[in-house]
């Protein structure tokens, strides 16, 4: 009885403080959404597609029997909608798809002000854009660290979903996930993955902690319906930020170079190199002229950590590299024949038109090449037609793609019917891409073109 009593009365105390601190839990919340709002803007970008005409030049039939011709190019006008954060003195970083190809950007700030934007800069390789408009007294947002976050925070995603009619919406959530990779939406992945809601207009908001900073900007969802299925990605603020100062101080994003071409390691790769475990990352060339080469970098070589930072997979080292400045000497850890050693080497700058890393496969199937993003200097080299697309860099020996005729040099144009114009057309090309599934590729080679069937492993 005695026990009882004393049970009812400890109860009795506690419920009125878990109300306390579920109340005060709640107003912080309501205090942050107050706080950031305000620096969450809402980005509508009229875009304009040119579709060519299928007949080509000549408008068979229409002007062979003298009927009226359709166009040979045609626009289609489309308006996409996403969201984007105040960073000061008139700037608003954002995703670079939501503003990719725009023709006029305006933006709608949270108290209903509307401004035309101009694109100061944009990455498509991390998918960040900075814009400016003629307004620098803005409520500018705090920017955190997104390298002290932890799995099971609290954060908060605010943006833009569906319409402008909506405006700012909050959410809620914790991180999930860190350092996700393998999306195949950019070149430079490192994700925050959050289940707090981010549907179609989010893109390009904020994700803020209990600290009212904003330590991710909004990107993407994976979901079949489109809308939040719990699982959505961010951008890492640091990242975003370093894409940002580089585009406002130099103009242009400056990545560091290592000079490499780069595969994951699987379990019969690590076999066949005498290694003990499968982790780390194989390099399979080195660039005649780069820092790898300087250092004395070979094939085979299996880097395991960058300043005793752990790398164990070909995106993780990409970032890694890219994220730091030319010049900078890192200390690489690899094995080599069994034997682990640490080299250091000094990164170069990033050539404009070179890759720093080509790896093996950016889809989630291996085709048995690794390509790279072509180049003028790549197209003239290997005497092709053009610029655009991507280059095969390597054929793994034995492979499919090797009994095909496919080589280093070659161009690949389209795969199944569809047209390869970069590194991105060709990750999306192969995002649904299942294995022992049969691809289609118009391959050029030096003087023509022709096309080529390959399984998916």
């Amino acid at each position: 009885m005695k026990k009882a009593l004393f049970l009812v009365l400890i109860l009795g105390l506690m419920l009125p403080l878990a109300g306390q601190d579920l109340k005060a839990f709640s107003n912080q919340f309501a205090d942050i959404a107050e706080s950031v709002t305000p620096s969450v803007v809402t980005i509508t970008a009229q875009k304009v597609t040119k579709i060519q005409n299928p007949f080509g030049d000549f408008n068979f039939p229409f002007e062979f029997f003298g009927f009226n011709m359709p166009q040979k190019e045609r626009e289609f006008r489309s308006s996409a909608l996403g969201s984007g954060v105040i960073v000061g003195e008139g700037y608003v970083i954002t995703n670079n798809h939501v503003i990719e190809n725009a023709e006029e950007i305006k933006i709608v700030l949270n108290d209903k002000r509307e401004f035309k934007a101009t694109v100061v800069g944009a990455d498509s390789k991390t998918d960040i854009a900075v814009l400016q408009i003629d307004e620098k007294k803005l409520p500018a947002a705090k920017l955190g660290n997104s390298d002290k976050l932890r799995v099971g925070e609290w954060v908060l995603a605010i943006g833009s979903p569906f319409s402008t009619r909506l405006g700012n919406t909050v959410t809620h959530g914790i991180i999930s996930g860190l350092g996700r990779s393998g999306m195949q939406l950019n070149t430079y992945e490192s994700y925050i993955q959050t289940d707090a809601s981010i549907n179609p207009g989010n893109s390009g908001g904020a994700l803020v902690n209990l600290d009212a900073e904003v330590i991710g900007i909004n990107s993407a969802i994976l979901s079949r319906s489109g809308g939040s299925n719990g699982i959505g990605f961010a951008i890492p603020i640091n990242l975003a930020k370093k894409v940002m100062d580089d585009i406002l101080t130099k103009g242009r994003v400056v990545r560091a170079w290592l000079g490499v071409t780069i595969q994951e390691l699987n379990s019969e790769l690590s076999e066949s190199l005498g290694l003990k475990d499968v982790k780390g990352v194989l390099i399979s060339d080195v660039m005649n002229g780069s820092p790898a080469e300087s250092a004395k970098l070979q094939s085979g070589d299996v880097v395991i950590m960058v300043n005793d930072q752990t790398v164990s997979d070909p995106g993780e080292l990409q970032l890694n590299i890219a994220s730091r400045n030319p010049g900078e000497t890192v200390s690489l850890e690899i094995i080599r024949d069994g034997k682990t050693r640490k080299i250091n080497i000094k990164l170069g700058e990033m050539p404009e038109e070179a890759p720093m890393i080509a790896t093996n496969n950016a889809g989630r199937v291996d085709l048995g090449f690794a390509v790279s993003e072509n180049s003028k200097e790549l197209a003239e080299k290997y005497k092709l037609s053009s610029e655009n697309g991507v280059v095969i860099s390597s054929v793994n020996a034995g492979s499919e793609a090797q009994q095909k005729g496919l080589k280093a040099g070659d161009r690949i144009v389209e795969i199944d019917r569809k047209g390869i114009g970069n590194m991105s057309d060709f990750n999306k090309a192969l995002e649904n891409v299942k294995k022992d599934q049969v691809i289609l590729m118009l391959v050029e080679v030096a003087g023509g073109k022709r096309f080529v069937t390959l399984h998916a492993k």
